[in-house]
């Protein structure tokens, strides 16, 4: 192992030798390129010709998604948009990028480029939102957003969503984040609150997508996971031009007025690039 970082230093025996340290920076940046930006994070860090590489524009420009001009228009500080390198409008399109007073929020992917999107429970059209016996906005540290949409009971369960942007090319999921219960603490200990759940097991809820350009997806499930947060796929559109915004409505309900359903928390919709998810999922029982 010191062998191999003397060579590296080019102090093999005490005498100057060829070394990783010799390599040309536009050769370092070139072997980057094909590399993922978490990779080359950590290249950067093995000597000063790759950090310079890893610094270059062209390698930063590969990795960025092909609208980032129309995401970076989203950053409140102009003045900083156009001193920023490639590599800084990366780092910057990492962090939140809040929009609609802060109730929805995208950000890309560092690993992949791939942009992701966040929607707050507040930011979606729930029926009978505004009646206190039926619906009341709850805080917690387990949502992104620190507060959730709670129902204690209500007939027409619906709740639905609209959003209009250019997303880069590529096919996304949507998914709705509910959780059956209401989660608190007590004693410093996570615990499910069970008192108002009831009606998630007599019919399934339907959930749906549809987009501007004509696609559509269905799907139904029983709301059965008491004590658990619980990503339930909508379903997957595709974005064929970077350029061009696409507008997504989608929506969860359960309309059967034969009985009442209770004891549900929404914390909002998500957006992933198909394939990738990363969520934390909170367990317990109740």
């Amino acid at each position: 192992m010191g062998a191999f970082w003397s060579v590296v230093r080019g102090e093999e025996g005490g005498s100057p030798e060829t070394g990783l340290g010799d390599l040309p920076e536009l050769c370092a940046a070139a072997v980057m390129i094909n590399l993922d930006p978490t990779e080359i994070c950590q290249l950067a860090k093995l000597n000063r010709v790759f950090r310079g590489a890893a610094s270059a524009d062209f390698v930063w420009q590969a990795k960025l998604p092909e609208n980032y001009s129309y995401l970076m228009g989203f950053v409140s500080d102009e003045k900083g948009r156009r001193r920023f390198r490639k590599k800084d409008i990366y780092a910057r399109l990492c962090r939140p990028i809040s929009l609609d007073g802060g109730n929805r929020e995208f950000w890309i992917e560092k690993r992949t480029g791939g942009v992701c999107m966040a929607i707050a429970s507040k930011a979606l059209v729930i029926t009978g939102i505004d009646d206190r016996r039926y619906w009341s906005y709850v805080p917690t540290g387990e949502s992104r957003f620190q507060y959730v949409a709670y129902l204690q009971q209500i007939w027409w369960f619906e709740v639905v969503g609209e959003i209009d942007f250019c997303f880069p090319a590529g096919t996304y999921s949507l998914y709705f984040r509910l959780h059956v219960g209401r989660p608190a603490k007590r004693f410093g200990r996570r615990i499910c609150t069970s008192d108002h759940i009831h009606g998630w097991d007599i019919k399934p809820a339907r959930f749906q997508l549809t987009t501007s350009d004509g696609q559509q997806a269905l799907t139904q499930c029983y709301l059965d996971k008491p004590g658990t947060w619980v990503m339930h796929h909508v379903g997957d559109f595709v974005v064929r031009k970077s350029n061009e915004p696409i507008k997504v409505k989608f929506s969860v309900a359960q309309i059967d007025c034969t009985h009442t359903k209770g004891g549900l928390c929404v914390d909002g919709a998500f957006i992933y690039p198909k394939g990738y998810r990363e969520e934390s999922v909170f367990d317990t029982r109740c």
